[in-house]
């Protein structure tokens, strides 16, 4: 593919005769004479590499190498002046231009430099690309569900992306705490850096303090060499500590101080080291429990709790039952090379009878061993576990005709969204009947 250099100089017969020499070497070559029109062909065109005068009539050069990187980061950006100067130079260079030469004096160091900024653009652009795959994958549009919970959820965490704040995300087991804390770091100005992950439940004391702060070569037995701990890999970035209820009350101490001052030691090191990583924390305990029970310290808790998400359970977003089902069965159709493209007017219903204890995790198995087992082109309901059916009746008959009454209340009150008048006129029975029944069986 051919490679495309913008020139923007002001001078017209200097910008077409490097232009002319550019293109005999098999570039295309753009021209602008103000770095306003630059920056317009630049939001136009795919440019690799932009060489541009320092003193231009409407902007300085130096200057207009940084807006050029906030632009297009991976685009290349060589100086060029009549009259250099050192500080013109570093500034140009810290505002991320490739290289600053002379004109006149440093013509035959154009070309070369050309081929080496090229090459670094290309690299540059597929890193972009491979860095804004990730972060749309993370954005909170991919985060799925339309009800009242799961969107004051991802209000909080939309809101709370944009700042360096701690963050403490709440729930039950599986209901997305990783994809959330994923996503708030994606959509900050950290998301260029890592999004490290450790879950605290699992590994012992000794080995979490090890993973968390890294240690220095004999520390410990079989500790041969020195180790970069998990904090200082999120440096710049976000560290996200999921269970953060399993940590020993001694590490948490350790913690705190990395929450207070920035600082933290390695195992079997003596000298303090600085980081700055935003922590993200999460868990499925009651922490303030925890903290009566004397496992938790209490002043860790008020750092971690600065700002505090609770994400919702699947039995508490029913009507998302429904889209996260034909996401998964299309994610896992696509894994099997399969045609399923749907699921019978049963299969839906019936899931949402279920009580979801392992909420979306569960409900992601249980989509791909449907997809597995399926023959057909569409999920069927009786694909589903037996076992899976009124689980939340583990203790009742299924039979009994009370038990059949509240999962039809329950079914029709998903249906209709929680609209209680609209339920009792499909099921042809009085508001207030309604109402009884809704207290009778706590629904």
């Amino acid at each position: 593919m051919q490679q495309t250099v913008l020139i923007i100089d002001d001078e017209k017969k200097l910008c077409g005769l490097l232009a002319r020499i550019i293109e005999l070497e098999g570039y295309k070559a753009l021209q602008a004479y103000t770095g306003k029109e630059g920056l317009k062909i630049l939001a136009a065109e795919n440019v690799q590499v932009v060489l541009s005068d320092v003193k231009l009539p409407d902007i300085n050069g130096v200057d207009l190498v940084k807006q050029i990187k906030e632009k297009r980061p991976y685009v290349e950006v060589i100086c060029l002046t009549a009259y250099g100067t050192i500080q013109d130079g570093v500034l140009a260079m810290k505002n991320g231009a490739f290289d600053y030469i002379t004109k006149g004096d440093d013509n035959d160091k154009i070309l070369p430099l050309l081929a080496k900024a090229t090459e670094k653009a290309n690299l540059q652009y597929k890193l972009y690309q491979i860095e804004n795959k990730v972060i749309s994958q993370h954005s909170f549009e991919g985060i799925i569900g339309t009800s009242k919970a799961i969107k004051e959820a991802v209000n909080l965490a939309r809101k709370v992306s944009a700042t360096d704040t701690t963050v403490l995300l709440l729930g039950e087991t599986g209901t997305g705490k990783e994809v959330f804390a994923q996503s708030i770091h994606y959509n900050s100005n950290r998301k260029t850096k890592n999004f490290v992950a450790l879950n605290c439940s699992a590994f012992s004391h000794e080995l979490l303090e090890s993973e968390l702060f890294g240690h220095r070569a004999g520390a410990f037995t079989g500790a041969m060499k020195d180790k970069k701990g998990l904090v200082e890999e999120a440096d710049g970035g976000t560290l996200f500590l999921d269970e953060i209820g399993e940590m020993n009350i001694d590490l948490q101490a350790k913690l705190l101080r990395v929450l207070e001052s920035g600082e933290y030691i390695k195992v079997g090191d003596t000298k303090t080291q600085k980081i700055n990583a935003r922590i993200i924390a999460a868990t499925n305990r009651g922490l303030q429990e925890e903290i009566t029970k004397g496992r938790f310290r209490e002043d860790l808790f008020y750092r971690l709790s600065v700002f505090t998400i609770n994400l919702p359970s699947l039995n508490e977003r029913k009507e998302d039952i429904a889209p996260l089902a034909a996401y998964y069965l299309k994610e896992y159709s696509d894994k099997t090379n399969r045609n399923i493209t749907g699921f019978d007017h049963n299969f839906i219903a019936r899931l949402e009878t279920f009580n979801w204890k392992g909420n979306i995790r569960e409900l992601k198995n249980l989509i791909e061993r449907a997809v597995i087992l399926c023959d057909g082109d569409i999920l069927t309901s009786d694909l589903l576990p037996a076992d899976h059916l009124i689980q939340d009746e583990s203790s009742a008959n299924v039979f009994e005709m009370a038990t059949v009454e509240k999962n039809h209340i329950r079914k029709i009150l998903n249906y209709t969204k929680g609209n209680k008048t609209e339920a009792a006129r499909l099921m042809n029975i009085g508001l207030t009947t309604l109402y009884r029944k809704i207290e009778e069986y706590q629904l």
